[in-house]
Order: structure tokens, then sequence, then C-alpha cells
């Protein structure tokens, strides 16, 4: 189970990118007004961030290289947080930095566990190992416990 929900953990944190992305390539005149709006970056790079945004959470949600996309969009992530949503005294920038260091402790997650591959026969095969050391373990622990017979 734990397989399972790493990796639909990780497609759901890679969706997030992509959708957003898409947002920003769709409409990015006015991601560049924004950005240029409550940023020191220029609007021209508006564009480039949601190629990168869609192009990460593809990679992220693909299982593919997912260390590197994880370390890559836990900056971006916490660029964005740093720049956007600084006003932590504003209850929406207060909800969307929240938001963002929570990606952020997901995309960690991803970083440590994210190489998580989708074989079934490498789950089968992991369960196998795990349940030869749980009988090992309780063969040894009874062994331990039996009466001697000296």
């Amino acid at each position: 189970m734990a397989t399972i929900a790493a990796i639909l953990g990780r497609i759901l944190i890679g969706a997030l990118f992509v959708f957003a992305g898409f947002g920003k390539v769709i409409d990015p005149v006015s991601t560049a007004s924004y950005m240029e709006a409550e940023s020191p970056f220029p609007g021209s790079l508006a564009m480039a961030v949601g190629i990168f945004e869609i192009v990460a959470g593809l990679v992220l949600a693909s299982g593919f290289m997912t260390r590197i996309a994880s370390a890559l969009l836990i900056g971006f992530t916490a660029v964005a947080t740093l720049f956007f949503h600084e006003q932590v005294t504003n209850e929406v920038q207060a909800a969307m930095a929240l938001k963002n260091l929570a990606i952020i402790g997901g995309l960690m997650m991803v970083f440590a566990y994210g190489q998580v591959r989708g074989q079934i026969g490498m789950w089968r095969e992991r369960d196998r190992a795990h349940d030869a050391e749980v009988r090992a373990a309780r063969a040894e622990g009874r062994a331990e416990t039996a009466p001697s017979a000296d």
C-alpha cells in the first residue's frame, strides 16, 4: 500500500504543477503583469515559468528522475513563496504561503522516497522478502523463548 500511496502522491503533486503551468502558458499576459507587480522578476519570464512547471510536473508524475525534479520544484516553490506570498499578515497570502510550505513538505517526501517504481513484480518480490524476514524473526523469537532441555 505504501508504494501505491507514494506513486499516487507523486502523480498528484506533479499534476498541481502541470495545471498551474498550463494556466500561465494559456494566459501569459496576466502572469507577466502579476510577476512584475509582485516581484522583482521581469514579466518576460512568464512563459518560461509556465513551461518549466509543466515539464517538471510531468517528469515528477512520471517517476523519471524524481529526485532531480522534486529538488528543482522545492527551490521553485520556495522562491515563489518568498517573492509572491511574503505578506503573511494578509490572510489570503498567509494561506497561500502555508499551502506552499505543505507542497514543499510533500516534495521533500518525494525526494526522500521518490525512486519508487511502479512495477508489480517488484512489489511482490519486496513483499516476499518482507514476509520471509518476519517469519525468520518469529522463528528466532520462538527458539529463544523455548525451554532448554539441560
